[in-house]
């Protein structure tokens, strides 16, 4: 099970949940939507969120909106 409080996006302290409501209350689709949005900035200082994840374990941006969009977050 994955905890929604992990840490995805370190330079702007965001968790998965805090990721997921983003998408979900500004109907986010694509990952570019979601990186250009002004609402939670995310992914715009060292990027590592939207590769590999901050701790080298897959957990990144694309992830979340992905598991969003399937309705599982």
């Amino acid at each position: 099970m994955i905890d929604l409080e992990t840490e995805i996006c370190a330079c702007n302290s965001l968790t998965i949940k805090d990721i997921a409501k983003c998408i979900k209350e500004n109907n986010l689709n694509t990952l570019d939507e979601l990186l250009e949005n002004d609402e939670c900035p995310m992914g715009d200082k060292c990027e590592s969120c939207r590769d590999e994840g901050i701790n080298n374990d897959g957990l990144n941006i694309p992830f979340v909106l992905a598991r969003v969009k399937r309705g599982e977050f």
